[in-house]
């Protein structure tokens, strides 16, 4: 059971890293679109959002396998003010 649960967080951490360039990908995407509304931007914009969405799946694969995706997005969402401040009590 432990397992599954610790699969299901990785799954979700994999999602949440692969959202990243994805949603930079299709805001890419959509102003190359909008600036150019012909077959050609359409192309352009679609090729951009895949490309987003090719590169988060790389990179958050890269990233379970080495680290896993929670231990990755607790270092990126840690917040150094209190680590700096647990450290300063520790020390005191």
């Amino acid at each position: 059971m432990t397992k599954i649960l610790e699969i299901i967080t990785e799954v979700i951490g994999w999602v949440r890293i692969v959202l990243s360039p994805l949603l930079i990908g299709l805001v890419i995407g959509a102003i190359v679109y909008f600036n150019k509304q012909d077959s050609l931007g359409l192309f352009i914009a679609i090729t951009v959002a895949t490309s987003g969405l090719v590169i988060g799946i790389i990179v958050a694969t890269r990233i379970w396998r080495k680290t896993g995706t929670i231990s990755f997005l607790s270092r990126i969402d840690a917040t150094p003010d209190i680590k700096d401040f647990n450290e300063q009590n520790r020390d005191s």
